[in-house]
């Protein structure tokens, strides 16, 4: 079974070609084909890096804003030139896509039809950066594949196991009823390593209490019982939570409050400031990049060491609740691109939890380990680093439901 997977961001898109036999097998597997589109670097120009598994490689511009023309030369790389992998387009089996919001109408993965559409573009109101752009994959293939069907992954169904305590906001009931509640994202991150961490440790998934530490430059934590997130920190929207690279995470309302009554703040100045232009980027004035923030530190710029700071104490704030939440741990696990590249986050943020025994390897903590256990020994909580693998955890939801 090939499958093919599409993990679509506001600015970049990712994908990758799966071969899966009849068995799911336990191992992760390198993918035959992947491929990356990005948009950042120059205005109106798509960049297209593809590299197979036979060692093929393929990188050009494309001098289009396109989202459609540039998929397709993507997927057109899969079967003609040097990066051909299948024959023909038709020998894709199934084809999943990553989706942000699935709301309250999605608790697991769908396949994926008018009706599922309709409610993807319908939770766009909840999700309006991402959930168009999983939308407009889902068309683009629709048009090129039209009978290939098509499964979308939710980005929220990690999350769905959450108790009402834990996702209803204390504000009026009617916000519940009007669907704001804690939804919770980065489920399919925080779902691939709580499985690959169980593989790592040798032990069932269902008997381990663990925290997961997604840190790239949206940042979240969940707190895993039972194989299922029971806490985390993101909830009606990605903003809330830990600070992160240009988001604020979860800052007192009366601030918001005070500047719409003292200027003339709109509703889409104050998104663009709290998204765009708070975080680590905001603080430090330098990046919202850590690497570039660790390079100003070293330079003795101030407020690059106040961001870090702050990124440190909210992130051990974080972990005590989802502590609390678990009460108990047996594993910490960091990942995704700070938390599997910077040891200064993980020995600062680890020292504070000394107290329940927790203690980390030094020299392993340095040597950037991939899916390691890199505490001590004598440890009594197990300290992993976890490369993610979405698109393959994408494809393994694929083959579930396809299987079925």
């Amino acid at each position: 079974m090939k499958i093919l997977v599409l993990n679509a961001g506001s600015s970049s898109q990712k994908s990758c070609l799966y071969e899966l036999n009849d068995v799911l097998p336990d191992r992760l597997l390198q993918p035959l084909w992947e491929a990356q589109i990005d948009w950042t670097h120059q205005q109106g120009i798509a960049e297209l890096k593809v590299k197979t598994a036979k060692g093929d490689r393929l990188e050009e511009e494309l001098a289009s804003d396109s989202r459609q023309a540039a998929i397709s030369r993507m997927l057109e790389t899969l079967w003609r030139g040097k990066t051909q992998t299948i024959n023909d387009l038709n020998a894709i089996d199934i084809v999943g896509h990553r989706v942000v919001h699935g709301g309250q109408d999605y608790q697991q993965s769908t396949l994926i039809s008018p009706d599922v559409k309709e409610t993807i573009a319908r939770l766009s109101l909840f999700a309006p950066i991402h959930n168009p752009i999983n939308l407009e994959g889902i068309e683009i293939v629709e048009n090129i594949l039209p009978n290939v069907p098509q499964i979308a992954v939710f980005d929220t169904a990690f999350h769905s196991q959450l108790t009402p305590a834990a996702f209803v906001y204390p504000g009026p009931y009617k916000w519940l009823e009007n669907g704001i509640r804690r939804y919770g994202f980065h489920g399919i991150s925080h779902q691939y390593c709580a499985r690959r961490a169980a593989e790592i440790l040798g032990r069932d998934l269902p008997d381990l209490r663990l925290i997961t530490c997604h840190l790239g430059n949206g940042c979240s934590l969940a707190a895993i019982r039972d194989g299922w997130s029971i806490d985390t920190t993101m909830g009606f929207t990605p903003l809330e939570g830990l600070m992160m690279g240009s988001r604020s995470g979860s800052i007192d309302p009366g601030i918001l409050l005070h500047l719409l009554k003292q200027s003339d703040l709109t509703a889409e100045k104050l998104d663009d400031m709290l998204n765009r232009n708070s975080g680590l980027k905001g603080i430090s004035g330098v990046s919202g990049d850590m690497r570039q923030i660790g390079e100003a530190i070293t330079q003795g710029n101030q407020r690059a060491q106040l961001a870090l700071d702050i990124y440190i104490h909210r992130l051990r704030a974080g972990i005590g609740a989802m502590l609390a939440s678990l009460g108990g741990l047996d594993a910490l696990i960091f990942t995704a691109g700070v938390g599997e590249n910077s040891a200064v986050v993980r020995s600062a943020v680890c020292e504070a939890f000394g107290f329940m025994g927790l203690k980390l390897d030094g020299e392993k903590n340095q040597h950037s380990p991939v899916d390691e256990d890199i505490a001590a020994i004598d440890s009594a909580v197990r300290v992993l680093v976890i490369h993610t693998q979405e698109d393959w955890e994408i494809a393994r939801e694929c083959w579930k439901l396809y299987s079925d």
